[in-house]
């Protein structure tokens, strides 16, 4: 059984910083990509790179094969009931914003209320504050406790006959918290709600099937599943689809133009004007098979156990903060964390003169950082091809930041 997978990863291994060997802890940002995604992508562009969908010719018709095929992938590792409830886009937000646009603009009227969490993302937050704002709609919060987490007592109390739609993330991009999606999907269907699933955060750690889960929409990027950039899903129940408006207008995705009117095709192509990232697709195609030969059940038993080390080695310097659940198995391997007297943006910048590569600053989730009663936090974030040597080297150059910034030891 492997233990080391950044040999995978060319960036990984030829990269360094400041003369030190690069260790990259940034992957709820963006992952680094395997070695058989950048040559999918090569043999794309190789043979078969044309426009899908336009041509007669072979080449084009090669290039519809791999988008489409690329689309069947998809759905079959998510688990949807049809390859025409995957529609391609940017990404996270892209899918997000699609759905606020295309069914919250729709659906909701006035005195309706629009339900996230404290916790989300900005491209879950503010795509929801548009469509609130235009339809005279209410946006609700749900609150985490003071270890980040979203409450059996806080859901009941907070979906209701008025919620129309549940926004929220499968897993915090700042706290790492596993949200009780079941629980949240239950009492949405009862009252009557669609739930959307921001998954951005989850799907890199855990299998996702969003039959079992029942959630109406759910979105993700590619770049943080090990695949390119530019590339995102958005899966929505074939019924809420169907009666979707179009989001993007232009070429593809219509059925025929007259001077003054447009009807539209049927499907995912209808949201899906313009020239589409075929490479994207062909990516994360790749991504996705590379990710499944190591398995859900290795990456997440490797995970914990660096996770559970990391956290014990940080909960042992004095003067760090943690935020959120120390420990167990509903949290992924984000940790956000200060160090008192310290900015956390002079924190990545010492860690970086020692080659460690983590975020600082809000993490695009102004309220949480209220929430939290904090302007930024440093956060670590890991995946499977990290190590214990990884985390050792961020421990030691932790330990050092207090004394550069002269606050003292450690």
């Amino acid at each position: 059984m492997r233990t080391n997978y950044a040999d995978d990863f060319p960036l990984l291994k030829n990269s360094s910083e400041n003369g030190k060997r690069l260790v990259y802890l940034d992957n709820a940002a963006t992952t680094q990509k395997p070695a058989q995604v950048i040559e999918a992508v090569r043999n794309y562009y190789g043979q078969y790179n044309a426009n899908p969908h336009r041509g007669a010719y072979p080449l084009s018709e090669k290039a519809t094969k791999v988008y489409e095929t690329a689309r069947e992938r998809v759905a079959g590792f998510i688990g949807a009931g049809s390859p025409e409830e995957i529609v391609f886009t940017k990404g996270t937000t892209e899918s997000l914003n699609l759905t606020a646009g295309a069914y919250g603009m729709d659906i909701l009227q006035e005195g309706d209320e629009i339900l996230i969490s404290i916790a989300e993302h900005h491209s879950n937050l503010i795509p929801w504050q548009a469509v609130a704002k235009a339809k005279g709609a209410k946006l609700q919060y749900l609150y985490t406790d003071t270890n980040g987490k979203l409450t059996r007592e806080e859901i009941a109390a907070k979906i209701n006959a008025r919620t129309r739609i549940v926004a929220v993330s499968q897993v915090s991009n700042v706290l790492g918290i596993v949200n009780p999606i079941g629980e949240i999907v239950k009492k949405a269907h009862e009252a009557g709600a669609v739930v959307v699933l921001d998954a951005a955060q989850g799907i890199p750690h855990m299998p996702v099937d969003v039959q079992a889960l029942d959630v109406d929409f759910l979105a993700f990027s590619g770049h943080k599943l090990y695949a390119p950039m530019g590339i995102g899903v958005l899966y929505a129940k074939k019924e809420h689809l169907s009666n979707m408006r179009p989001w993007l207008l232009g070429g593809g995705m219509v059925d025929d133009v007259s001077e003054q009117t447009t009807t539209y095709t049927d499907g995912p192509a209808k949201f899906e004007g313009g020239t589409q990232n075929v490479e994207g697709a062909v990516g994360l195609h790749s991504a996705i098979d590379y990710l499944e030969d190591i398995g859900y059940e290795q990456i997440g038993r490797f995970e914990h156990e660096l996770t559970g080390y990391a956290l014990l080695r940080l909960q042992s310097i004095p003067h760090v903060t943690i935020y959120g659940q120390e420990s167990g198995h509903e949290r992924t391997g984000v940790i956000s964390f200060n160090i008192d007297g310290a900015h956390p943006h002079d924190v990545s910048t010492i860690l970086s003169s020692d080659g460690v590569a983590i975020r600082s600053g809000h993490h695009c989730a102004h309220p949480l950082m209220r929430h939290l009663g904090v302007n930024a936090t440093c956060r670590v974030s890991l995946c499977f091809y990290n190590t214990k040597d990884d985390i050792d080297v961020l421990i030691e150059s932790i330990c050092k930041v207090r004394e550069v910034l002269k606050l003292g030891a450690k």
